[in-house]
């Protein structure tokens, strides 16, 4: 069965002429635990392929729409939100917009308790995700005492704490300095393999994803131009024609290879860069 599977789907807001979505077909499977690349220029429609996954759209944000999006082989549009929500979790920009309880481990218990999971395992749940987060020593405070870091692990625990099956990211690096965004993007590595989770997500700061990132999938004006490896991605031409916050490893490498100065692969890393320029 697909994890994610979209079926020639359109989609355009309430008041708008132009579609949003064009034609999206895609496919993610399951029990296939990957990182997921969602990447393109800014308008290109990566928060509305989102908001599909989770029922947003169409359901919270009206509009016009046809074709099929099914989730672990549920239509979007005739589940409800709050029963999606056990099928994928999703972290938006802004964690705090997502946080609306008085303390952090009443936040991370919230889910649970309305979805009327016994207490027992709530807190067996509560120990294990604020372990794997580390923000086991936040449990007492208020959402809008934390730093925009911890606020990012807490939004993330409130939904890893409701095991999806899929974890989706918009932008999540967005509002943190470079330091705290490297540690989020190690932690979500970290985290999909902990949990064999498949991890979605939109990202603009891809020097930090792309170490990480098993397969790209790529947007221009609200259509998937490519979804293919990170590696065939990089190297070819669709992703060097978009204009992107590309890596300054990429940009040497893509210079290089234009030059017929170097015919391998573009690396992601530095070390990885080390290790093929000795090859």
């Amino acid at each position: 069965m697909d994890l994610v599977r979209f079926e020639s789907f359109y989609y355009r807001y309430k008041g708008n002429e132009e579609y949003s979505l064009n034609n999206i077909n895609l496919r993610i499977k399951e029990n296939n635990s990957k990182f997921i690349l969602l990447a393109g220029e800014t308008g290109s429609g990566k928060t509305s392929l989102i908001r599909c996954m989770n029922g947003l759209i169409p359901q919270f944000y009206a509009g016009f729409y046809r074709g099929k999006v099914e989730i672990h082989g549920r239509n979007t549009t005739e589940t409800s939100i709050a029963d999606l929500s056990t099928e994928v979790g999703i972290v938006f920009q802004n964690p705090e917009n997502q946080l609306i309880s008085m303390n952090v481990e009443h936040e991370i218990a919230f889910g649970l308790e309305n979805l009327g999971v016994p207490p027992k395992e709530i807190s067996n749940r509560i120990q294990e995700t604020t372990s794997l987060t580390e923000i086991e020593h936040i449990l007492d405070k208020a959402p809008f005492e934390l730093s925009g870091g911890e606020q990012q692990r807490v939004a993330l625990a409130s939904i890893l704490v409701l095991e999806p099956k899929i974890l989706i990211l918009d932008e999540p690096t967005a509002l943190l300095d470079p330091y705290m965004a490297k540690k989020i993007i190690n932690l979500l590595h970290e985290i999909r393999k902990e949990k064999n989770l498949t991890i979605l997500i939109s990202e603009h700061r891809l020097d930090l994803i792309l170490p990480f990132t098993e397969q790209i999938i790529l947007m221009k004006n609200g259509s998937i131009i490519e979804h293919d490896t990170c590696e065939k991605i990089i190297n070819g031409e669709k992703f060097q024609n978009l204009r992107l916050n590309k890596p300054i490893i990429y940009s040497i490498f893509n210079e290089l290879k234009k030059e017929k100065l170097y015919s391998k692969k573009i690396p992601t890393s530095i070390p990885e860069a080390v290790k093929l320029l000795k090859s």
